[in-house]
This record gives structure tokens, C-alpha cells and sequence, in this order.
């Protein structure tokens, strides 16, 4: 995806993450922000890069009337972001991004730790970052670059992660969600279970997996471990012979046929179960949901393997101080005050203070997307099209379930260059 800047955002992972206009603001939610604002002599302006993960028209243009921040999103691809930390820290302000690149972004210097005690919602952040479990006690599984493993740095201007809390917390959290595989029910016409399903023959040219490396090879190997041929010590990190080991199967696959497509953006894999030419494939939640919107069955399919989870939160560029780290600051805590949260959650997401997001949403809303409840009331989308009918539940069930559901987590392994090699490889055989 080209990079672009603009005052006003992209919807979810753009067109990569899209429909943000699918699940924006359901009508009669108002924002409880606490935030009065009071015009400034300096005109507020804060660059915020990021992945559109957190982005939106409807986020800037609140986040302007209550704290008079003018939000100018700087939009590019997850591998573009890092490349733009490592190569010109000074072209943005506030980042946004996943906590699997902080591996790479911390080492650089690059990025400053903000101040716990700064952030007014921060002890009452989900423990899903901090302590690795759900609200009700579930424990998460951690293989990957599991957040609470990369929350915290040593010192405020330490290279080192932190193994236990300090108060130099290196993103703060934002939002994350549990991802499994979407699938074509009136297609496919029986259960569907396990991840291995993904290389059943009676897909053969009907199944596809993301095309972005650190997060398709999660997949893979959700799928390699669900067939039984290997058993990993972590996922997220493994060893040369593991990645080859996992690249042979899925060459292997490829070869016989059994992949439609390699998608890299959103657009696409809406498109692929839209039309019918995969029937099982990658996906992420909005773009489930819209494929549900055109009136076409898609589900997000719980497995029994679990779920692959990712997490993104907000640092600054080493290069800001003075009034405008002041601003990121009082960004940051209006993000966390519920509007975003909010908004966020009604696109199928979860926000990292579940509290303030609540006090953002309709009882209903939150009886659906979060309690997996059945709708009360028809769940629509901002301009008014249909997105569940009355009765309906959400894909998986509850918070509680799906978090605690979470087998790994996106990451950056070790062997990280290797890793990327040896998966473009396989998408080129």
C-alpha cells in the first residue's frame, strides 16, 4: 500500500483493516469524554503514524472538538511503519503500532517510553497486557510476542525490555483482538473445527492465507500443529528447522493446488469470499463483517486449536518534547477516555479499558459484541445498513471465551530475516 498523510483517516487497517464506516458509531451513543476544550494560541497539530489499525474520520474529528488536537495520519504498510521509525524518526509524532515490532523499534532509540503515571486510565488497562490473562482469571496463551512480555523498559531511555512493571511503558495499549479463519457455511455445508482444514483437499483451489510474514506464519503454523505433523515449542519463535520445516508443508500445499490466492489488504480477502472463489481463508473480523453485509453467510470460525491474537497501542518519536509531548499525552488519555474504545469495539475489535468503552455503548451494543449475548436490537452500521438482525450472536461468543481462547500471538522471532526469506520463497514457488 502506497503511504499517504491526511487530516482525516482510513477505516481500520484501510482497506487493509477496513470498515470503519461498518462499525463506527450505532445511533444514540454519545461520547463521555471529560475533556472541555479550551482554545489554544498554538495551533495543536500531532503527526500520527500507524497502520490505520486506530484511524478514522470519526475519531480525528471528535478528538478535534473535545481537546482542539488536530489528528494528520501519516498511513503505510505494517513493514513500511518500521521502516519509517528506523530511518526517519523525526517525520512523525505520535506512532501507532503492534507490540511484535517493538523487537526491532526499541533497540533503535528511536522511540520514547511514556510515563504510566501520566496516563490517567492506565491501572485500569485490561490484564490481558498486563498480566497475561482475562478480566475473569482465563489464562492467555503467550507464544509469540505476547504484549505483557514488551510493555514495559527498564529505564526511561533503556534498549531493554523490563521483566516485571516498571513506569516506562514502551506502547501504551489500544486495542487487540482474537483472529481465526473465515469461511463460507452455505458453501462449505458442514462443520468446520480445526485449523488443518485450511489444507483439506475438498478446498483444493478454494482456500487462501495472508500474504504478510509475520502474521502468516502464525497461520501456518496453527495449521501445521492442528494436522499433527509437528508439535512447536513456540510458535513465535522458531527455529531454522522449524521454518523450514513449516514452509516444506505449505509448499507442499501449494503445489497440489490448494490455494486461490495470497491476500495482503483487506479489500482482498472480502472479495475472495464475497465472489465464492475461497471458501476457507485468513480473515480479519471487519472483513467478515462486511462480506455479511452484502448479504452473503461468512463466519468467523472458532476452532478448537485456539486463536491467533495481535495487540497495538501508542509510543512518540524520540524527537518530541516540550508542548507537543504534552499533547500526545493528553491525546493518548483522550483515546483512552471511551469514544475511541467504543468505536472500536463496534467494529469487532476490544479496547484496552473496557470500562470507559463501555460507558461509550448502548447496553445492547455491549451485550453483543462483548457478553455474546444474542442482539436485543438489530446491529447496525453508521448509515443505517443492517448488520446482524435481532437474535443473532457474535461469532465465538464472549470476551471471556475468545480472549481466553488465544493459543499465540503475531511476533518477530529471532530468526526473523530468516523467517521472511524463506516465506517469500514459498508465496514465489
Amino acid at each position: 500500500m502506497t503511504e499517504t498523510t491526511k487530516t482525516s483517516g482510513v477505516s481500520r487497517r484501510t482497506l487493509l483493516k477496513g470498515t470503519a464506516g461498518l462499525a463506527g458509531l450505532a445511533a444514540g451513543s454519545g461520547a463521555i469524554t471529560g475533556f472541555p476544550y479550551v482554545m489554544s494560541a498554538e495551533p495543536k497539530v500531532l503527526r500520527y503514524l500507524g497502520t490505520a489499525v486506530n484511524e478514522g474520520d470519526d475519531i480525528s474529528k471528535q478528538c478535534l472538538k473535545d481537546t482542539g488536537i488536530k489528528i494528520e495520519y501519516i498511513t503505510a504498510t505494517t513493514d513500511d511503519v518500521t521502516k519509517r521509525v528506523m530511518t526517519q524518526p523525526n517525520s512523525f509524532d505520535v506512532l501507532d503500532t503492534e507490540y511484535f515490532s517493538l523487537k526491532k523499534l526499541v533497540p533503535s532509540g528511536n522511540i520514547l517510553a511514556l510515563d504510566a503515571k501520566k496516563i490517567k486510565e492506565f491501572d485500569n488497562i485490561t490484564p490481558v497486557f498486563t498480566k497475561g490473562e482475562t478480566p475473569g482469571g482465563k489464562k492467555i496463551g503467550g507464544q509469540g510476542t505476547a504484549p505483557w512480555k514488551v510493555l514495559y523498559l527498564e529505564g526511561k531511555d533503556s534498549k531493554k525490555f523490563a521483566t516485571s512493571a516498571t513506569e516506562f511503558v514502551t506502547l501504551i495499549p489500544t486495542v487487540y483482538n482474537a483472529d481465526t479463519l473465515g469461511i463460507r457455511p452455505d458453501l462449505i455445508k458442514r462443520p468446520i473445527s480445526s485449523w488443518s482444514e485450511l489444507l483439506n483437499p475438498e478446498f483444493k483451489g478454494k482456500a487462501s492465507i495472508l500474504n504478510i510474514p509475520s502474521i502468516g506464519i502464525m497461520d501456518a503454523a496453527m495449521v501445521v500443529e492442528a494436522t499433527g505433523k509437528y508439535k512447536y515449542a513456540d510458535k513465535g519463535n522458531m527455529t531454522k528447522e522449524e521454518i523450514d520445516l513449516t514452509m516444506k508443508v505449505m509448499t507442499e500445499a501449494k503445489k497440489a493446488g490448494q490455494f486461490r490466492a495470497f491476500w495482503k489488504d483487506f479489500n482482498e480477502s472480502v472479495n475472495l469470499m464475497a465472489s465464492g472463489e475461497t471458501v476457507i481463508q485468513s480473515m480479519w473480523s471487519p472483513a467478515v463483517t462486511k462480506v455479511r453485509s452484502m448479504g452473503i453467510a461468512c463466519t468467523f470460525q472458532p476452532l478448537k486449536e485456539g486463536y491467533r491474537s495481535w495487540a497495538s497501542g501508542f509510543c512518540v518519536s524520540k524527537g518530541v518534547s516540550g508542548p507537543k509531548l504534552d499533547w500526545a499525552y493528553e491525546f493518548v488519555n483522550w483515546f483512552l477516555s471511551g469514544y475511541a474504545g467504543a468505536y472500536l469495539n463496534r467494529q469487532g475489535y476490544y479496547s484496552a479499558v473496557l470500562s470507559t468503552a463501555k460507558a461509550n455503548m448502548e447496553p445492547y451494543e455491549w451485550a453483543y459484541w462483548m457478553e455474546g449475548k444474542p442482539a436485543e436490537k438489530d446491529i447496525k452500521a453508521p448509515d443505517g445498513s443492517l448488520l446482524e438482525k435481532a437474535g443473532a450472536v457474535r461469532d465465538g461468543g464472549s470476551y471471556e471465551d475468545r480472549m481466553g481462547a488465544v493459543a499465540c500471538w503475531n511476533a518477530v522471532m529471532d530468526e526473523n530475516d530468516y523467517m521472511v526469506r524463506k516465506w517469500n520463497e514459498f508465496i514465489a514457488a
